[in-house]
């Protein structure tokens, strides 16, 4: 089982658009059984809120279910629990460096996985309210960390 979590500050608006995103396309690909995907924060601040109603706002008009849903903060056992840290900017890398180094363990920000992005990190719609933009960058991201992975563990 590959384990994926997905990391941005706080946990309501960017990480849990992404896993709900990754989610889907995981399981449209049917390898559910073979992929396992989370999110978690930096932060403490909304440990156990539903996503930020901009997030679940654009999920909605895009079909994607973020069902059951609570915001958690990252945690330094994550390293071992899972396979892929995948941040949402520069700042997000920083303090999980913070909290742990790489060990046996990919820790990388999503758009590192579209290479001719001319945007490297996630902006933070929480601050820009700009929900459908970062929608957009993130299924991209989401897309091509998909392929990599599928490329990298043959399925």
């Amino acid at each position: 089982m590959i384990h994926v979590l997905f990391v941005c500050l706080g946990n309501i608006c960017r990480s849990p658009m992404a896993e709900a995103i990754f989610r889907k396309l995981v399981y449209e690909e049917g390898l559910e059984s073979k992929i396992k995907v989370d999110s978690a924060g930096i932060g403490h601040w909304h440990v156990g809120d539903p996503p930020h109603e901009g997030t679940k706002g654009i999920l909605e008009e895009n079909t994607i279910s973020y069902e059951g849903m609570t915001a958690r903060q990252l945690e330094e056992k994550d390293w071992d629990d899972y396979d892929y840290l995948i941040a949402m900017d520069d700042k997000n890398i920083a303090d999980m460096k913070e909290i742990r180094e790489e060990i046996n363990v990919v820790v990388a920000k999503l758009l590192d996985y579209i290479p001719e992005s001319e945007v490297r990190d996630v902006p933070d719609p929480f601050f820009t309210g700009n929900f459908q933009y970062v929608y957009e960058l993130i299924s991209v991201g989401c897309r091509e960390l998909l392929e990599k992975i599928k490329k990298d563990h043959n399925l």
